[in-house]
């Protein structure tokens, strides 16, 4: 037994609750792993709420994002000991993920814990953070360089946002923070951006095409926002866009593609492949700065994460939220899987 989180749905309904969870829930894999650290994302709240099929098989523990510590192995690649970061692999979804003391996984969807971080942090960072990264990296790869122009990053006070801008700062780049939240400025700017706008200059219905403002976009929101977003980016720009939080539509036109040259790059976190994803999480050991990533980060215990989860979905949650899966429990309670 171990103590977690479990989204079950029957007669009674969907609900999500903090309990003691049979080994048997852990599902199939070759690594079983001890974990100290996980998060909350954006998909998490959603997994937790119900708000959207997020989570495709029941019972399930939620939470795509963990990090922790190897205790038994038949994968060649893992030993009991070893420390590793999980992100994506519909871990969380139809395979149970990090929002407990306990997971079981395949051992080719883990990544190596980089030596200059902590368990903590990697969860700091998660999956908002490697997903930024990402982003990053497109826009790098597409030949974006500093001087080329200001960098738009939308839901900037969230955790890709929050992240992205920290690392686009630190590389050099000038970056524009668009942000529902005008009082945020001075966070936003202690992380790195430059200015910010409201994010209602790119919220509506916009023309197809705008004023050139951009050289690259990271883009969470989607909807609206991406669409204005493409219509201001400059000649031959570049738009990475890797999240929904306004919508999944797009409703834009093709005029910023075949009169402008302009690329949109589609960041996929979630089945990324292996190498991609010790890329980015090599970049983040070398381009992140850590006292930037403590600033936008927040940690609550287990107990918690069902609340917080409602509240991110809410846009009320600041930057990055880190789960102490052994924080709040009650007296007894602990991991015996593996043992």
């Amino acid at each position: 037994m171990f103590t977690g989180i479990l989204v079950t749905k029957d007669d009674a309904g969907y609900r999500a609750t903090l309990q003691d969870i049979d080994d048997s829930l852990l599902g199939e894999g070759d690594v079983t792993l001890r974990v100290e650290w996980s998060t909350l994302n954006y998909k998490d709240g959603l997994a937790i709420t119900g708000q959207s099929p997020v989570v495709r098989r029941f019972p399930l523990v939620p939470g795509i994002d963990f990090a922790g510590t190897v205790v038994h192995s038949s994968h060649p690649a893992w030993r009991p000991g070893d420390q590793a970061i999980l992100n994506g692999w519909g871990v969380g979804e139809s395979h149970s993920g990090g929002l407990a003391q306990m997971a079981r996984v395949h051992g080719d969807w883990l990544v190596d814990l980089p030596p200059v971080f902590s368990t903590r942090q990697a969860m700091a960072i998660g999956t908002a953070g490697y997903t930024a990264m990402l982003c990053v990296l497109a826009l790098e790869k597409h030949g974006i360089r500093p001087a080329d122009g200001e960098i738009l990053v939308t839901g900037a006070n969230g955790g890709v946002g929050s992240v992205a801008i920290a690392l686009l700062a630190g590389l050099g780049y000038t970056v524009v923070a668009s942000t529902g939240r005008p009082a945020e400025a001075d966070y936003l700017q202690s992380l790195g951006a430059a200015r910010t706008i409201d994010r209602a200059e790119l919220g509506t219905p916009g023309k197809p095409l705008g004023k050139e403002r951009w050289a690259g976009v990271v883009d969470a929101v989607g909807s609206h926002t991406l669409a204005n977003a493409c219509a201001t980016t400059k000649y031959r720009g570049a738009v990475a866009a890797c999240g929904l939080a306004g919508g999944m539509d797009f409703p834009a036109s093709v005029a910023p593609f075949i009169l402008r040259g302009i690329t949109l790059y589609g960041i996929d976190s979630v089945m990324a492949p292996l190498a991609l994803r010790q890329q980015a999480w090599q970049r983040l050991a070398s381009d992140l700065d850590v006292a930037k990533l403590e600033a936008i980060t927040q940690e609550i215990g287990l107990s918690e994460a069902i609340a917080v989860g409602t509240e991110l979905l809410k846009g009320s949650v600041r930057g990055r939220v880190v789960v102490d899966v052994q924080r709040g429990l009650a007296a007894g309670s602990g991991p015996h899987a593996g043992q």
